[in-house]
């Protein structure tokens, strides 16, 4: 059963059903010890869960640090990808965990983007051609106790803008 703060007006989709799903049983994923409990079928919303398992444990009986970031690996960049369609490019750029808490037991994350994170990620791509977010996201137990933070940074271009750059790089190692 899920705790309530990952309740959610949001439906999943089909293809959102079928893409977790998948995402589930891909090797990469799976060897987290996550499991993804609901992505919206407008990709804007994804819950995961994280027992603490064989998979999960460490030395002193706790969720595993890295299974706890690893687990939050790919979410907001495909979330973004998905939203913002194929005239961007996004790239995961950096992420760091701060460690609250041993985690003992379950424990669960929820991504979000909102409406206005995203205008003011395409009002930044159309005005500087990039931009970079840093997005947070909680491992938090069924009582809402935190045990983890993690910022994941992104990195979402225009398409054309990152084609230009990238051409722009390969030249000047090359005149060098």
């Amino acid at each position: 059963m899920k705790p309530n703060f990952l309740e959610t007006q949001r439906k999943e989709s089909f293809q959102s059903w079928r893409f977790r799903t998948l995402l589930n049983w891909y090797p990469m994923f799976f060897g987290t010890g996550g499991h993804i409990l609901f992505w919206s079928g407008d990709w804007r919303e994804v819950h995961v869960r994280l027992r603490r398992s064989i998979w999960t444990y460490n030395y002193v009986g706790t969720i595993f640090g890295g299974s706890m970031f690893s687990a939050t690996d790919p979410f907001y960049m495909v979330m973004l990808l998905k939203v913002l369609g194929n005239r961007y490019v996004v790239w995961d750029k950096s992420a760091s965990i701060r460690c609250r808490k041993p985690g003992r037991q379950t424990l669960y994350a929820r991504f979000e983007l909102t409406d206005e994170q995203l205008e003011t990620i395409r009002q930044d791509v159309a005005t500087n051609g990039q931009t970079e977010r840093t997005f947070t996201v909680q491992w938090i137990d069924k009582e809402g106790i935190v045990y983890a933070e993690i910022e994941r940074l992104c990195y979402v271009a225009d398409k054309q803008h990152y084609e230009a750059r990238k051409t722009d790089r390969q030249r000047s190692r090359f005149q060098r």
